[in-house]
């Protein structure tokens, strides 16, 4: 995907994300749970922020939506055997 490419370009960004789209009123809302490398597991909240508000700002630029990004602790988005299941779609059918 193009969140998916643009989260690989982080450099302090691992592989692991999930992806939660959901209605709110008559907009849908996006945020994206990404993960940072082990190497940089002691960033401080200020490294994390700039590392989100990162991610955030080229989603927007490259993509044209607006997410939410939330740092997840390492090992905090859960690992599958086989194909990955990496967007939640919670808007009702």
């Amino acid at each position: 995907s193009q969140i998916e490419e643009l989260i690989l370009k982080q450099p302090k960004l691992s592989p692991h994300y999930l992806i939660d789209v959901w209605r709110d009123g008559h907009l849908d809302s996006v945020a994206v749970n990404v993960e940072l490398k082990p190497e940089h597991r002691y960033a401080s909240a200020v490294d994390r922020e700039y590392v989100a508000h990162d991610l955030q700002h080229h989603i927007k630029s490259y993509i044209g939506i607006s997410t939410s990004v939330r740092i997840a602790e390492i090992g905090g988005i859960e690992r599958s055997v086989g194909k990955a299941r990496r967007v939640i779609d919670k808007r009702p059918r």
